[in-house]
Formats: structure tokens, C-alpha cells, sequence
């Protein structure tokens, strides 16, 4: 299978399971790959590959990819972001994943990182950037 597909049968597993979930709930459904549309309504997740390797033994094929989800808030209190945190560690981390074509061994959280964008929307000073990386290791079928 080439890599292309297999990431965009990635991406497609990702999309399926966030559909209809909580995370989905929290962001009104506004879940996106690379960027959010221009003057996009908060809040809203991003979520983009950050890096990717590959590793062969004699019988396996193995990717290793690294996820990042990163969740925008405007609001003013932490409530907000912090939901959508936790929705997105319930739904992903050491999850089941189907993807075509491939066998998830495992899908972890490795890091978060917390910021406030210098953005003003409505009034508010910043906006909250929480940054989540997911480990997303596969077999290849």
C-alpha cells in the first residue's frame, strides 16, 4: 500500500471516530485536517501529522506517526478547554482504531503542551491553544 493512502485511510479513521463523539459535541462538529477555514468559530480542533517513520523486519512493516490535536478555545475560563481535553484523551488515547489497510498496535498520548494565541475575538485577550500529540503505531495488512 502506498503511504499516501495509508495516510488518508489514517485520516479517515480519525474523522469516523470523532464523529457523533463528545469531542465532536464540544467544537459543534468543527474537527479539520491542517487548518481551520478562515475566521472559523471558536471552538475548533485542528489536528495534522507532525511526523512520520517507517520500520521493516523480515515479516512486518511498521509507521509510526505522530498526531498532533490542536484544540482552540475563546473563552475566557478554563472549563471550555479543559472538556474538550479530556473528550479527546477519552476518545484517543490507548483507543481501538479501525483503518483500513493497516493494524493499529497502539495509539498514545505523548505530550500537551498549553499557550494563548495573540488573538482577540470578541473582546477576549487571547485565545487558548492546547496542543496534543497523539503516537499512532501501525502494521502494515
Amino acid at each position: 500500500m502506498q503511504g499516501g493512502l495509508r495516510l488518508i485511510n489514517l485520516f479517515n479513521a480519525i474523522m469516523t471516530k470523532c464523529s457523533g463523539s463528545s469531542l465532536s459535541s464540544d467544537v459543534g462538529g468543527r474537527i479539520f485536517l491542517d487548518e481551520a477555514p478562515e475566521g472559523c468559530e471558536f471552538p475548533y480542533v485542528v489536528f495534522f501529522i507532525v511526523s512520520g517513520t517507517q520500520d521493516k523486519t523480515f515479516t512486518e512493516h511498521f509507521t509510526n506517526t505522530i498526531i498532533q490535536f490542536s484544540l482552540f478555545s475563546s473563552s475566557a475560563k478554563a472549563t471550555e478547554i479543559t472538556t474538550m481535553y479530556a473528550d479527546l484523551k477519552a476518545l484517543f488515547d490507548e483507543c481501538a482504531l479501525t483503518i483500513t489497510g493497516s493494524t493499529l498496535v497502539w495509539m498514545r498520548e505523548t505530550n500537551l503542551t498549553t499557550m494563548v494565541e495573540d488573538i482577540t475575538v470578541e473582546g477576549s485577550p487571547g485565545v487558548k491553544h492546547w496542543a496534543v500529540d497523539f503516537e499512532v503505531f501501525t502494521s502494515l495488512n
